[in-house]
């Protein structure tokens, strides 16, 4: 599965032909093209809630002016906020708004989306549901619905222990 393009969302379910559509209605990654965007968490896995947003990972090797950028583009959206942050030491960018009826977030740190945490779980985690099939992805749309973050999810569910975001990412079949 190529997840670098939003083409495999034509194809998807109803829920990802919509996200496709509105992503393109509104150029969200035409706009973003320079900053490598790359649309990783829970829609692309078909693991998403109703609570589910759109995360999109970025790369910055300037982060004052990926904010200024985002700003510009992005400050008119409904519920628009952005912040800087570290995240496991690294500094972050984070812009949250909502496009028609998706909330959207907005990451950027200055590593290639590639290899940026979010990226990296989510390929894991796709191989994972490959592997364990469709009552194994169900049980984990069942804990997220009770309020469980992802990667803790997946590391109930696959007995790891330990901080199940690193856990994760060591994960082997």
């Amino acid at each position: 599965m190529n997840f670098l393009t939003l083409d495999y969302l034509k194809n998807g379910s109803e829920i990802q032909k919509r996200i496709y559509f509105v992503l393109e209605k509104h150029q969200i990654f035409d706009k973003l093209k320079e900053y490598n965007p790359i649309l990783t968490g829970t829609f692309p896995i078909n693991i998403n809630i109703e609570k589910s947003d759109l995360d999109i990972i970025l790369e910055s090797d300037d982060l004052i002016k990926a904010q200024d950028f985002i700003i510009n583009e992005f400050q008119n959206e409904k519920d628009f906020e952005i912040h800087f942050c570290k995240m496991n030491g690294i500094d972050s960018l984070v812009c949250n708004f909502t496009i028609e009826e998706f909330p959207v977030e907005l990451f950027a740190q200055n590593v290639q989306t590639k290899l940026q945490n979010a990226y990296r779980h989510m390929m894991i985690e796709y191989d994972i549901l490959e592997q364990k099939g469709e009552e194994f992805r169900k049980q984990i749309i069942n804990l997220k619905e009770k309020g469980w973050k992802t990667e803790p999810a997946f590391a109930e569910l696959l007995g790891l222990k330990g901080n199940p975001y690193l856990e994760l990412l060591n994960y082997t079949k």
